[in-house]
């Protein structure tokens, strides 16, 4: 092969390489026009959707549409709006401000705990209970389990006192109280499993209808700021809190809520004197 053979070759050779590489330039430039004009429309869906997303979160929530509902308050209670909520002997001279909330998992600790020795001095009549239910947090974790279980209390409460106790102590108990994360109270066929229960509550279908219903959402939406305003009065924020005499009850720390039985019956023994 000639000198001159081989550099045509060569040169054809290059000539192909370049046109090989200018194809294949336009396919990559092809491809990523694609890309990015998929990429765009994307973008514009995931737009749309958060758009749609912030327009349903500027809706009015089915709680927040609850604050106009018309109030009903259960029986057996009294005050403003229902919102005082008393269990006990009217000859007890003094009064316990429980404050709760009912996801709260320090309450369910302390229903089960002190649970059975309060209702006994209830009983017994050494004090009164006034109960103020909290929902912070529902704001906080965030979810509605603790509005919703507000409620059914006060479905609870309609029927009896006896009733609206035993109801809240089940709810706190060991077996059927969920992790704070959980929103399990937010289900009303779970608050009914639980109310089934109550012997008073068990296959009640008025209970269970005004559970249903949310007659007693109004009302809990209303003792929950009840227990914001309370809040700031005796200068507290969380639960469980225990008021007696415009004055907080606690254990040995001076701070929290008295979360054994020694400390619960010294706390009130302390707070009866005055």
């Amino acid at each position: 092969m000639s000198k001159r053979n081989s550099q045509a070759n060569k040169s054809a050779a290059r000539e192909r390489l370049r046109a090989e590489r200018e194809r294949q330039a336009k396919k990559d430039k092809a491809r990523r026009q694609i890309i990015v004009a998929v990429s765009a429309v994307g973008v514009l869906a995931v737009a749309a959707g958060v758009g749609y997303g912030v327009m349903k979160l500027n809706e009015p929530a089915y709680w927040e549409a609850a604050k106009d509902d018309k109030l009903v308050a259960p029986k057996n209670t009294s005050g403003k709006d229902g919102t005082t909520v008393v269990v006990g002997k009217d000859s007890a001279k003094k009064t316990l401000k429980v404050y709760e909330d009912p996801r709260c998992p320090i309450c369910a600790q302390l229903e089960q705990t002190v649970g059975s020795t309060m209702k006994k001095d209830i009983d017994d009549g050494k004090y009164k209970v006034q109960f103020v239910g909290a929902s912070f947090l529902d704001t906080n974790i965030p979810g509605e389990g603790s509005r919703n279980a507000l409620s059914a209390l006060g479905a609870a409460l309609d029927v009896s006192p006896e009733a609206f106790l035993d109801f809240k102590s089940a709810l706190y108990s060991a077996k059927y109280h969920p992790e704070e994360q959980d929103d399990k109270f937010k289900e009303d066929s779970y608050l009914i499993k639980i109310a089934d229960t109550v012997d008073a509550l068990k296959g009640n279908k008025t209970f269970q209808k005004h559970v249903e219903d949310g007659t007693y959402d109004k009302w809990a939406l209303t003792l929950s700021e009840k227990f914001n305003t309370d809040g700031k009065k005796y200068d507290f924020e969380g639960t469980p809190t225990l008021v007696m005499d415009d004055k907080k009850v606690t254990g040995s720390d001076g701070k929290n809520a008295p979360m054994t039985v020694d400390e619960y019956n010294t706390a009130i023994a302390a707070a009866l004197k005055g």
